[in-house]
């Protein structure tokens, strides 16, 4: 005797999906380096505060984003010494 299953009586998951404060973290910190030294910093800043609530977004299994987040985190650190740089440079040249 064969046995079958029935599929669509399986409890089925939703798809995980990005968060979108974890894409918007990634484009901050992108964004973050092709600005003055002012927006860039808050940019910068603005990617760290996104990449947080994208990891605390990421806890839940419907989401995804946990090192999408880490990653934008590390790039906005990287922002605002791009930034103070900048500032430097206008300073001093």
């Amino acid at each position: 005797m064969a046995h079958t299953t029935d599929y669509a009586l399986a409890p089925s998951r939703p798809s995980e999906t990005f968060s979108l404060v974890s894409i918007l973290s990634v484009v901050a910190a992108i964004g973050s380096f092709y600005t003055g030294a002012f927006f860039g910093f808050v940019l910068a800043i603005g990617a760290i505060l996104f990449g947080v609530l994208g990891l605390v977004l990421a806890i839940s299994p419907a989401r995804r984003g946990g090192m999408l987040s880490v990653i934008a985190i590390f790039a906005g650190v990287i922002g605002i010494i791009a930034a103070i740089f900048k500032l430097a440079g206008n300073v001093l040249g």
